[in-house]
């Protein structure tokens, strides 16, 4: 090292195993063995074998060392589609679910979306903060560095710019970085016709949310029954007038034109994707919209997977998510690149790559995170396994040992 980068702040993680460096377009990820990460100031400077990067940065020079051997290094884990911040709890409905209700049924009676929306709106700020901070305590322990949280239960300009506010502070706070998106076209209030909410959205509380700089994406729910493709298009293009990224959840009960939405509007991912045929892929793809699927809601409702292997079988790349929320409690990554392996037949590797660099390129991360590259931020998770295989394969306990989020270790 020079001796101005010497006075810089060095981190070394050294001797692992496998070292995950990033996608792969042969295997899904490029791993390397017996190898280091070395960073300055939160930035990768150096990554390869052990001796060579030891060699240019000596552990004794390091503010921070890790030894890694018998362990596995990855990038920090991107989970682009959460709606993490919300109040009061629905565990009543998962046992409805075991005993045969749909979720229209749940719905009727007063369940889904809408009751979270009683709970947030009476909640204060502060509550969902807690709530969200828990939240992202538990992921940042399961390996999530970034994390993208959307609005969406207040389905009112109050509300939801108590949520952003929410999530704008419990992030501002916290090592993971939290990516905010504003979704009040999540649902439609009851009692309100869906025309006149959807003038809602775009007159009011869109304007609202722009004043309050918080959010960055823009996302709605293009679902029959919820919002057509036309309503969603007119929405997204208004926000992206507001300077939001548009995204979009598309194709989960009903395939009705929310991938040719989401090309037209240039989204930025499409999410869920149950039904979206083989011309709808092609849409995605020549939009350059990345598809994001969500296994842990599948897992959660007892349903079919998205099918993964048909986006991947021709070339193109995949995003996993968690879709955490009331009706999805899942906050582990490994956990979801598990289902991505057992249930959509994704290889391990694949499923690495969707929840590192394919799930930053969802969130339109594009400074290297999801990678552990030359420049790239130094977010780094190691495993207590000896191969990157082992995300997938063991999923009884959290294989997560040490979480470095800018190169300093802030979970152990």
């Amino acid at each position: 090292m020079s001796d101005d980068a010497a006075t810089d702040q060095l981190t070394v993680v050294y001797g692992a195993e496998e070292v995950v460096v990033g996608p792969d377009d042969e295997t899904g990820v490029e791993v390397l063995e017996d190898a280091a990460v070395a960073a300055v100031d939160g930035t990768v400077v150096a990554v390869g074998p052990t001796d060579d990067v030891l060699d240019e940065y000596p552990v004794e020079d390091a503010d921070t060392v890790l030894d890694a051997s018998g362990q596995t290094v990855l990038p920090g884990f991107v989970d682009p589609h959460t709606h993490a911040v919300f109040a009061g709890d629905r565990s009543d409905e998962f046992v409805a679910k075991l005993k045969g209700k749909t979720y229209e049924e749940i719905l009727e009676a007063g369940g889904g979306i809408l009751r979270t929306v009683e709970a947030v709106r009476t909640a204060s700020k502060d509550d969902l903060v807690a709530n969200l901070t828990e939240h992202l305590d538990a992921m940042l322990e399961h390996g999530t560095t970034t994390v993208e949280v959307k609005s969406g239960y207040g389905l009112d300009t109050e509300t939801e710019l108590k949520m952003l506010a929410a999530i704008d502070e419990a992030g501002a706070d916290h090592p993971v970085d939290v990516i905010p998106t504003f979704m009040g076209a999540h649902a439609v209030p009851r009692g309100v016709d869906t025309d006149e909410y959807v003038e809602e959205v775009v007159s009011e509380q869109l304007p609202a949310v722009a004043e309050q700089g918080v959010a960055e994406f823009c996302d709605v729910f293009c679902e029959r029954g919820v919002f057509t493709a036309e309503q969603s298009h007119r929405i997204l293009e208004a926000g992206r007038e507001y300077g939001l990224t548009p995204k979009i959840h598309a194709d989960e009960f009903a395939a009705i034109g929310g991938t040719e939405v989401a090309a037209d509007v240039g989204a930025s991912s499409a999410d869920h994707l149950l039904q979206t045929d083989a011309e709808g892929r092609e849409t995605l793809v020549e939009g350059d919209v990345v598809p994001v699927m969500l296994p842990g809601t599948a897992f959660g409702l007892g349903a079919e997977y998205a099918d993964a292997r048909a986006f991947l079988d021709a070339g193109h790349e995949v995003a996993l998510a968690s879709d955490f929320n009331p009706n999805c409690f899942a906050r582990s990554m490994g956990f979801v690149a598990t289902l991505g392996s057992v249930g959509m037949r994704m290889t391990p590797r694949e499923a690495i790559r969707s929840i590192t660099s394919a799930a930053a390129k969802a969130v339109d991360r594009t400074d290297g995170t999801g990678t552990l590259r030359q420049g790239s931020p130094a977010d780094l998770v190691v495993l207590d396994t000896p191969t990157a295989t082992h995300l997938s394969y063991r999923f009884d306990t959290n294989p997560v040992s040490t979480v470095l989020k800018s190169g300093v270790v802030v979970n152990e």
